[in-house]
């Protein structure tokens, strides 16, 4: 199978990577949604408001509009124009998990640390399936992540294709180390010693926490599609799930922002 990769890869390659017709619990990489601040929007709103008001906002709570109207107000009152003071979307939370991500978005995920916490699973602990591997009692794109087959640009410039023949060879490859892996830990190798010689494309699952601030930077960031192609497909599932929470934000920052590669103030 061959693909146009830019700008919908996950789409036209949704025989190894997700696709919206996949159910969630099959993609082999995945964000799913562990909690979030409720009535984000509301909150956004009393943080606004305290700014201009003498009174304290939280004695006249059972008087805030509603949700959707705190949204508009937001949108209306602090986001159009870039009027700045954007401190009071870093009110309201959300913490995503996300499953079997390249090694290499977790190392350009991590870059982000302003009012991002990660916890990201460790090799110094977590062996187990690159050895089940190595036995051939797992699949190796359990495991490891392979790009799939197609033809690729980078932001270099570089243009080439990727073909069946080569995806195997590196599959290969890739499977001889996990061998020489399983065989070192056999033999008395630490964990954290032997995942020296695994190749960078092992996948990750990780936890992240981001207010709404720092998510749109994120997105900002991450999104574009000069970024890595696996980051954009964290970023295009990380999306849904702050569209459905802060709505209202959201439409505004489709409508302005996205895929524009503006930073977030």
């Amino acid at each position: 199978m061959t693909c146009n990769i830019l700008p919908r890869w996950d789409i036209a390659c949704s025989a190894v990577i997700s696709a919206a017709s996949t159910p969630p619990q099959n993609r082999p990489m995945q964000v799913q949604l562990i909690a979030q601040t409720p009535n984000p929007q509301q909150v956004i709103y009393g943080a606004m408001h305290q700014d201009y008001s003498s009174d304290f906002v939280g004695d006249t709570r059972d008087k805030w509009p509603d949700e959707s109207k705190c949204g508009e107000i937001i949108v209306n009152r602090l986001l159009k124009g870039d009027r700045g003071h954007y401190g009071c979307i870093e009110h309201p939370a959300i913490t995503l998990g996300c499953k079997g991500f390249p090694h290499s978005v977790t190392q350009q995920a991590r870059t982000h640390r302003i009012n991002v916490s990660f916890d990201i699973q460790s090799f110094r602990y977590t062996s187990e399936g690159v050895i089940e591997v190595a036995t051939n009692d797992r699949d190796v794109e359990d495991v490891f992540y392979f790009r799939p087959v197609g033809h690729y640009k980078d932001r270099q410039g570089k243009s080439y294709e990727y073909s069946e023949a080569t995806r195997e060879r590196d599959k290969s490859r890739c499977l001889e180390l996990a061998r020489n892996y399983a065989e070192s830990v056999a033999n008395g190798m630490s964990e954290e010693h032997a995942r020296d010689m695994l190749p960078f494309n092992y996948r990750q699952h990780f936890i992240v926490s981001f207010n709404l601030r720092s998510v749109l930077h994120f997105m900002d960031l991450r999104s574009k599609k000069d970024a890595q192609l696996e980051i954009q497909q964290l970023c295009e599932q990380i999306w849904p799930h702050v569209k459905a929470w802060t709505p209202d934000v959201a439409k505004w920052y489709e409508d302005t922002r996205m895929g524009k590669a503006r930073l977030a103030p």
